[in-house]
């Protein structure tokens, strides 16, 4: 199963000079992504041919900015789809983002973020709740794969979150494991709102929480210091399918 890394070491200089507070938290400005303060581009390329592999942090973000435009906008390419991708890809994979999201089947990455075959490492949970297997997943992506970005994806009218606020104001037992993954999301429930803005701000403090607790493992932590890898927080809007970064 292991996968070979990525071994140019050019690829390993251009990452340790890139500012790592350009992609760190990430922007929201105009209701659309940046990164180092220039808007990301949505310029369309050949859908058949195999675009470059973003590299660093930045230009990992930027593909990802660029593919939510095409994809909110209706002008999906459905990259990497083409028998010639599928036959170069029985040899090995190169992503070059991990996305943790949530199970929900209205926010597929690869769709929201109009990506194709080998392109992303996706990682889903309800709520993005961490337990040893998603964070053992997201270290393969990393350290093994040699992965720049990693992306917590949360959106709007999360049921996970929604049942683990309704759980701690009514007290009420859920069933099964579903209990578990409501006890990993209560510490960033917002008791400072009330109803339907409870659960939408404590939608983003998980975000934010599960974004913090991602950084802070020591084997991402020394690639982040080192600006190989940026963990970035985002939301994904199911009114107008924006994504936006969550600071």
């Amino acid at each position: 199963m292991k996968q070979t890394p990525r071994t140019n070491s050019s690829v390993g200089g251009s990452r340790r000079t890139l500012l790592r507070a350009a992609v760190a938290g990430g922007a929201l400005a105009s209701g659309a992504l940046v990164v180092g303060g220039t808007p990301a581009s949505a310029s369309p390329g050949p859908a058949t041919a195999r675009r470059p592999r973003p590299e660093t942090p930045a230009q990992a973000l930027r593909e990802l900015v660029a593919g939510n435009r095409r994809w909110r906008t209706f002008r999906q390419q459905h990259p990497h789809e083409t028998s010639a991708v599928r036959e170069e890809l029985i040899s090995g994979q190169e992503p070059f983002a991990v996305v943790l999201g949530c199970i929900d089947s209205r926010v597929p990455p690869e769709l929201v973020f109009d990506q194709g075959l080998g392109d992303l490492m996706t990682v889903r949970s309800a709520g993005e709740v961490l337990d040893e297997a998603v964070l053992g997943s997201v270290a393969y992506g990393v350290l093994e794969l040699d992965i720049p970005l990693v992306m917590v994806l949360g959106h709007q009218s999360c049921g996970a979150v929604t049942a683990a606020v309704h759980a701690e104001e009514t007290g009420e037992e859920l069933p099964a494991h579903i209990q578990y993954i409501a006890d990993r999301i209560r510490p960033a429930i917002d008791h400072a709102q009330q109803g339907a803005a409870r659960v939408d701000s404590t939608i983003t403090r998980n975000v934010r929480m599960v974004t913090r607790l991602l950084a802070q493992e020591p084997d991402l932590a020394a690639r982040i210091a080192t600006g190989e890898l940026a963990v970035v927080g985002a939301r994904y809007e199911l009114t107008s399918q924006l994504v936006h970064t969550v600071a």
